[in-house]
This record gives structure tokens, sequence and C-alpha cells, in this order.
């Protein structure tokens, strides 16, 4: 199985928002499709936090993507008539320079010294993907959850790059209650002793810290209504239980959520996980629109949207949602607002392909 990754490497230097500055650094990015000489059916999809750029399987990586049913021949994104772009978020390990990279000046691995990181040096570095591949304006733009922060910071900073735009279970600006659950997430990698000031390795590695991190965010990416009917209050088996284990687990929730940490723990470096935590903290669009959100959004010039939320998402509100679509729509486009009701909360555009797919496919067939 090859690696259908490809990179692109960002100016150098590649100023961030916050201060400093990257030298020979590059993002990853995967492609799917045909893009046309005139090269205006090109749509980019931002991830969330964790993803790599390989939303899809393809010839050369035929291993699922994590948006495999979306993206394809006659699928949502449709890749007999669109250029699918994906790319790997800038301070990812999944291909992007990062935390864990080598930094030129002192060949050691960055950790910390990596320059604070904003969503608003994800979108530069994603621009850079898109212009270097001859792209000046892209047919559309998607963002999912973090992502779709990252796509409003990318439609502000970079006017009329954009024709239009599919905002997925995102928000203008982090809520506390999303903040709080982050906080918490780093406060559990940061509390554990094998973290070390981010000096861990492959011997020491922050499990237990990654592990609860990870917990609180399934449990966030769902919703009450799910847990309740996938789990109720069923007890674990007598031989699943851990013997002579004060406190051990005993129900199968405790259980599934302690895989899903496993299934993650060394998969995902713990300080890139910190800094695109924070990245998301502090963004906010009503830093474009002196203090007023619907003021920031009042800058982004695309001719249409299609805004998705789902009732049961309580990371990232539907109001969220309605707040978007209510700001894209005074700047002058022409909104589509998705209200879904998927019990899967937050991660239902992962697990409701049937319904995100019929609402982004007819969109992008409206087109």
């Amino acid at each position: 199985m090859g690696d259908a990754r490809r990179y692109h490497d960002l100016s150098s230097p590649f100023r961030m928002k916050r201060g400093g500055e990257l030298h020979g650094a590059r993002v990853a990015y995967e492609t799917w499709g045909t893009l046309t000489e005139a090269k205006d059916n090109a749509i980019l999809i931002l991830t969330g936090l964790s993803p790599s750029a390989h939303a899809a399987s393809n010839d050369i990586d035929p291993s699922p993507g994590w948006w495999e049913d979306m993206i394809g021949p006659g699928r949502a994104f449709d890749t007999d008539r669109h250029y699918v772009i994906c790319v790997n978020s800038l301070g990812s390990d999944k291909g992007s320079t990062c935390p864990a990279s080598l930094n030129p000046a002192t060949s050691l691995p960055y950790r910390l010294d990596f320059p604070e990181l904003s969503l608003e040096d994800v979108a530069n570095a994603a621009y850079e993907v898109v212009t270097g591949l001859g792209i000046d304006t892209l047919e559309c733009l998607t963002g999912c959850s973090m992502g779709g922060m990252s796509a409003l910071a990318y439609m502000i900073l970079h006017p009329g790059s954009v024709r239009t735009h599919i905002s997925v279970d995102t928000a203008p600006q982090a809520q506390p209650f999303a903040i709080a659950i982050r906080s918490l997430q780093r406060e559990a990698i940061r509390l554990d002793p094998q973290w070390n000031e981010g000096q861990y390795d492959g011997e020491q590695w922050p499990e237990h810290g990654m592990s609860i991190a990870r917990k609180l965010g399934v449990i966030t990416y769902r919703s009450a209504m799910e847990w309740n009917g996938r789990f109720a209050r069923i007890r674990l088996d007598p031989e699943q239980r851990e013997e002579n284990e004060p406190f051990g687990f005993e129900f199968q929730v405790e259980s599934y959520l302690e895989g899903h940490a496993r299934r993650f723990n060394r998969q995902f470096d713990p300080n890139s996980y910190l800094y695109l935590s924070r990245a998301s903290d502090w963004f906010d669009v009503s830093e474009y629109g002196e203090g007023d959100v619907m003021r920031g959004l009042g800058r982004i010039a695309v001719e249409r949207a299609l805004v998705i939320g789902v009732s049961t998402d309580i990371l990232f509100p539907l109001e969220q949602q309605e707040t978007i679509a209510k700001g894209l729509e005074a700047a002058g486009a022409g909104v589509e607002f998705v209200a879904l009701d998927s019990p899967q909360g937050h991660d239902a555009f992962l697990v409701d392909i049937e319904n995100y797919s019929r609402a982004i496919g007819d969109f992008l067939n409206s087109l």
C-alpha cells in the first residue's frame, strides 16, 4: 500500500498570527478527481482536530479514509465533477510541520518551542496549498468541526478566493462549555508525569493523560440520547471485569470509552494535540468585526452557502450554526440552513452519512 500524501512547502519564513515563524515548513494534502483546465472545479476540505488528509481511499492508498462514503464517483463530493483537496492542518502530526517535527535551527524536535498556533495559521497554510496548485478561486470550501472555524478564517483572510461554502458542525467562536472541555483535556495531558513538560519520547509517553483526553472528547462528540440508546445501564460480563481492581470498570460504556482511548493512544502526538486544542479555543470571528460576531461574519463574501448543524451537538450547538447562517446571509450569500436531528451529536457528520450526503450532494449538484 502506497502513501497518497503529497506535500506543499510553505513560504519561508512562514509568519504566524501570534508571533514567531517557521522555516522550511510544509503541509500534507491528498487529492481526488481531476482539475479542469480552467481550474474552476476545486473543493477544499479542512478537517477537525485529529484527522489526516486521507479523507477517502484512492488508487495509491486503498485504505478507507475518515470521510470515505462522502468522496468518490457519484458520491456527495462527486469526483467525476469535482477536484477534491483535503489538507492536513499545520500543527498536526499527520504529515504537516508540527511540534514533533525537527526544528531546523536545532535539529531537535520543536516540542514546546513550536510557535503559538492559531487557526488563522492553519487557514493560511491551506491557502498556500491551493494557490500552489494554481487555483485562484475555490468552487467550494468545506470545513468540519475545527476545520469549519479554519474555513471561516480562510474566507475572512482571503476575500474573493472562495465561491461557495459548506459549513459542517462548527462555530464562529468557541463557547465556554467547549473551552472548559478542551481545557480539561489539556490539563489531563499536562498533569501526566510522562508528559514531562513536553519532553516525552517513545519510552516515556503520557498515555494516561491522552487516554483521559480522548475519553472526554468521545463523551462530548456524542449525545446523551445515543449513550442511553447504545448502552443503557448494561453491565460487563463477570469475565470482562478487572478482577481485584477497586473501582474497576463495571459498565459497558466504560469499556467502550477505554477501547476508544487505546485505539487513539500513540496515534497522535500529545504536543500537537495541545497546540491544536488551544488554537480552537482562541478562534473568534468577532476579532474581525470590532468585537461583534455578526460584523465579523459580514466580512465573508461568498455567492452561496450550506450550513449544517445537529440538534444533539453539545460541543458546537445548533444556535452557533444558525449564527453562521444568518451572518453569511446578511453579507449577501444565498444560504441554505439544514438542522438535522441525528442522535449521534457532534460526530454525526462522520456517522449519519445518509443525511449529510443528501444535504451536501444536493447543494453541490445545484452549483
